[in-house]
């Protein structure tokens, strides 16, 4: 089992980092990998920059070039459902793209021929996350993500994502790592902490919140590590 942790920015990653301690850094394909040892398992970590295309391009890179087996993201989104605060929990059950729109010729949005409009999560790994949610104390929510290459800041077009996709949260790069790893047959595990609430002013909320949100889906992401590598080696898949 060799575990990819990826995030959209440096500010994601580096709780990981820290964590860790020791790690290889290598250049490929324009980004920074980072390898490491943890507790006898292998992992490799990055930042993939922000948005669909370059978050694809990270993961495809992660499991094809690095050899990742599982992969599990860490991040912020901003809330579309009024259960959600800021500073809370969400994992994705599964993922849409919101801003993908061929209806023009009948389809539904977020909808491609021969795909799908949503993606579903690895549900062995969200077991998993209500145990590390219940050790820690969490509250932590399940819910539908919605991706696009939009920082959502217009309570309009927040409200059209949530009505048409059923999405409890919005971020811009969960959706495309699924369908990656879907179509690579790599279970896969996304957790957002929520940092804003998508119709705030986002130089007053994301700004402000990004640091201790990160933090907050770091440590919970380090936890999931930890109860992978604790599995019966029959359980790990």
């Amino acid at each position: 089992m060799k575990i990819a942790i990826m995030g959209a920015m440096p500010e994601e990653i580096s709780p990981i980092l820290e964590k860790i301690g020791s790690y290889k850094s290598t250049s490929y394909a324009g980004n920074k990998y980072y390898e490491a040892t943890y507790q006898g398992v292998e992992l490799v970590i990055a930042y993939s920059k922000i948005g669909k295309v370059f978050s694809a391009l990270s993961a495809a890179t992660m499991i094809e070039h690095f050899g990742a087996t599982k992969l599990l993201f860490s991040g912020v989104a901003g809330a579309i459902s009024t259960n959600l605060k800021v500073g809370d929990l969400i994992v994705a059950t599964k993922l849409s793209q919101h801003d993908l729109d061929i209806t023009a010729f009948g389809h539904p949005y977020g909808y491609v021929p021969e795909g799908s409009v949503f993606v579903e999560a690895d549900k062995d790994m969200i077991e998993l996350s209500k145990k590390v949610a219940l050790e820690m104390g969490k509250s932590v929510q399940e819910g539908i993500i919605a991706t696009g290459d939009q920082f959502v800041a217009n309570e309009e077009r927040k409200n059209w994502i949530g009505t048409t996709f059923g999405a409890d949260a919005l971020e811009m790069e969960g959706g495309s790592v699924g369908v990656v790893c879907n179509a690579l047959n790599i279970p896969f595990f996304i957790l957002r902490s929520i940092s804003d609430a998508a119709d705030m002013d986002a130089s007053f909320s994301f700004d402000e919140f990004l640091e201790s949100s990160a933090k907050e889906s770091a440590e919970f992401i380090m936890k999931m590590v930890d109860e992978l590598v604790a599995l019966p080696l029959q359980d790990i898949k």
